[in-house]
């Protein structure tokens, strides 16, 4: 078994593999990602609880846009697992062309995103959409070269940011509204955060067709803890909420 992790900057999202296959997935609060001991006892409960045997695991690969936690992470591994881990970073085998001005600048969950595309969709041009703490827009061509994109904050980010920042809006359940003009404080937030997320995305996808694929389609790819609240929409092809995972998964295999 393969364990896979992409440590975010809200949650670590986690995947089991057996045998190219995902088996299994779980989510735990990054906020919150303790001591390598934490970490590595919460790994084990994880496991047993979905009747996996923690002696099974052969690798662990990781991808982390929080150094902070990933020494903990790290820790654990080697401490609870006797496994040194593959981490997604600057220096790897990636499979693709890093088109970045400075290419240590892109996260490794947006080329984790970008791998895992290109593997599921291959010569196709991508854009992947991740919904995530914070969202990213990325395209990929069907050479295989990860060409840049956009970042803006997240839906859950927007709201917090909404609440955190102002003297008298609260914190709202994200939802898609009936309507685009609310009648309450919260239903104007909830509408806000929808139809605008949305436009942003549907605008950040259409400009990066026109300028990057010169109007040649490319496939539209949504993932990420929000990617179905959009569905529906119209603005995806194909939603893959695992993307990350299995990115990770194909970038170890392909660094063994």
């Amino acid at each position: 078994m393969i364990l896979c992790l992409d440590v975010g900057n809200s949650q670590i999202y986690g995947g089991i593999f057996v045998k190219d296959q995902m088996k299994l997935t779980f989510r735990r609060r990054s906020q919150m990602a303790g001591s390598s001991d934490e970490i590595g006892i919460f790994l084990k409960t994880v496991l047993r609880e979905n009747q996996l045997d923690p002696a099974e695991i052969r690798q662990i690969a990781i991808c982390s846009v929080v150094p902070d936690a990933l020494y903990s992470i790290r820790g654990a591994c080697q401490k609870y697992f006797d496994i040194e881990p593959f981490v997604l970073q600057a220096g790897v085998k990636t499979g693709l062309k890093i088109k970045y001005n400075n290419p240590l600048e892109v996260g490794a969950d947006r080329i984790a995103d970008a791998i895992g595309a290109s593997h599921i969709f291959p010569d196709k041009n991508l854009i992947v959409v991740d919904f995530g703490t914070a969202t990213t827009v990325c395209a990929t061509s069907k050479n295989k070269e990860f060409l840049g994109g956009n970042i803006l904050p997240g839906v859950r980010l927007a709201m917090e940011a909404l609440e955190s920042k102002t003297a008298k809006l609260p914190l709202v359940e994200i939802v898609r509204p009936g309507t685009t003009v609310g009648k309450t404080t919260v239903e104007s937030i909830q509408s806000g955060l929808f139809w605008g997320h949305l436009g942003a995305v549907r605008e950040l996808t259409r400009r990066m067709t026109e300028e990057v694929f010169q109007d040649e389609k490319p496939l539209v790819v949504g993932t990420g803890g929000f990617a179905h609240l959009f569905d529906g929409e119209g603005i995806f092809d194909e939603i893959v909420s695992d993307l990350v995972l299995k990115g990770l998964f194909w970038s170890l295999k392909l660094n063994q």
